[in-house]
């Protein structure tokens, strides 16, 4: 019991240290660090700890993937010049380019993940707040963190999350889209009335009616075609009940060549630009949950899980959705999802528990900055371009925003056969 409790100490530790970045020191420095001191002080064998990390494969090769395509977009200029388009659809009216700006922000986080929409459509939807000379651009910056998590379970490739709670028993996309469909248009809907609601004063203001736009280029063009066909190779994918992982890789290797060979650029930049620490962070975190489940916390949950499902279906699906939105806020979603992804696994947990699960994990973390990775990446990007959210504003906007989505999601998820 005493060596049980210290593993729960460093993991909560580790996650701790992921969270609130103590000394500035990066969020994989903490997750690693976490992971070396349990192998180290013999709390888990290295066998164990290798077979952590070699769970997390395919969601190493997704989030690779991934991130390739959204460097290509950014340094091609394929976001910017979006975010230049839905400018000149404003005309204008500071009101009518939210609008526009939620839609593009929806459809990257669809098919290009949250991640991508927190770090790359941010800095693009700044540089559009300044050509359209707004006053007051924090409406349209907000978009970026909330819109990453409230939809993003509307594919499996929309959130690394989803691939991290069903691990290899990914539903295929002919059974995902009909599950997820109302829940992630409730999210997507009630996340924008209310968002736009306590937008509603600085929506008033004044903004350029014509704004200078470029044309894309042609590296831009490719970059923009190689996410469409990632996209629709990842549909027939997940049809075909593959796992995403390596589909995804290939189409960012594939993209990246075909970009840099029509640009004559060197691939330098973009890998450069490349996030590589995010690896060896969900790296670590995998071995947290490893350890975690040595202790039989995980069995434990799993047992609560398939015993609430025994006296009711739906009731075990609101708990655990519920649950899992206000844990994210306390430990983030990865470690969360790991954890709950484990869980359920192990419970053999119902359908509904599963997507209540997911779609707490997935939307919980609207509710403050420490909720999501995409929500720490955004709050990152915001700084590099001198604008800055604290934390307690952020969690008077998410208690409003959160729970109407969260509520009509699962209500959607579990009313809904």
């Amino acid at each position: 019991m005493a060596l049980n409790a210290v593993i729960w100490s460093i993991a909560a530790i580790s996650t701790a240290g992921v969270i609130l970045r103590p000394f500035k020191l990066p969020e994989a420095v903490w997750a690693v660090a976490g992971a070396l001191l349990l192998v180290v002080a013999g709390l888990l064998p290295a066998q164990d700890a290798l077979r952590g990390i070699e769970r997390g494969t395919d969601v190493y090769l997704f989030l690779l993937g991934m991130m390739v395509l959204a460097e290509l977009a950014r340094l091609e200029g394929l976001f910017d010049w979006l975010a230049a388009q839905a400018a000149v659809l404003a005309r204008g009216s500071a009101s009518r380019l939210f609008t526009v700006i939620y839609l593009v922000g929806t459809l990257v986080t669809i098919f290009l993940s949250n991640d991508a929409t927190a770090v790359v459509l941010t800095p693009a939807v700044a540089a559009v707040a300044r050509a359209a000379r707004a006053e007051q651009p924090m409406p349209f910056l907000l978009i970026c963190a909330f819109i990453a998590n409230a939809a993003s379970f509307v594919l499996p490739i929309s959130n690394p999350a989803n691939l991290v709670i069903y691990g290899s028993h990914m539903p295929p996309l002919l059974q995902w889209l009909p599950r997820y469909a109302l829940p992630s248009l409730a999210s997507i809907l009630a996340t924008y009335a209310v968002l736009r609601l306590t937008q509603r004063s600085a929506l008033r203001q004044s903004i350029a009616a014509s704004v200078e736009t470029h044309r894309l280029p042609a590296g831009g063009k490719v970059a923009a075609a190689g996410i469409v066909v990632t996209a629709i190779v990842l549909m027939a994918a997940s049809a075909l009940d593959w796992q995403l992982g390596l589909p995804t890789c290939i189409a960012g290797a594939v993209t990246a060549l075909a970009v840099l060979l029509i640009s004559r650029a060197s691939p330098w930049p973009m890998l450069r630009g490349i996030s590589w620490g995010i690896l060896p962070l969900v790296a670590g975190l995998f071995v947290l949950v490893e350890a975690l489940e040595k202790t039989g916390l995980i069995t434990r949950i799993a047992s609560l899980m398939h015993t609430a499902s025994r006296q009711s279906e739906a009731g075990a699906a609101w708990a655990a959705g519920l649950i899992l939105a206000l844990a994210c806020n306390l430990m983030n979603n990865l470690p969360a999802g790991l954890i709950a992804g484990t869980a359920v696994q192990v419970a053999h947990a119902s359908p509904h528990t599963t997507g209540a699960v997911l779609i707490g994990v997935d939307l919980g973390p609207n509710l403050s900055v420490t909720g999501s990775l995409a929500t720490i990446l955004w709050l990152s990007a915001l700084r590099r371009d001198g604008q800055s959210v604290g934390a307690w504003r952020f969690l008077k906007l998410g208690i409003v925003i959160m729970p109407p989505a969260l509520l009509a999601a699962l209500a959607g998820l579990i009313f809904v056969p």
